[in-house]
């Protein structure tokens, strides 16, 4: 399904690079 595989990119991109990760993420606005 697309929202695992997106889940599993997000938490690859987390422990590869964080600062691209934290960039995506408010650039999605899914800041926690």
């Amino acid at each position: 399904m697309l929202v695992g595989k997106r889940k599993r990119l997000l938490q690859y991109l987390e422990n590869q690079d964080v600062e691209r990760y934290r960039s995506l993420i408010d650039k999605l606005g899914l800041r926690k």
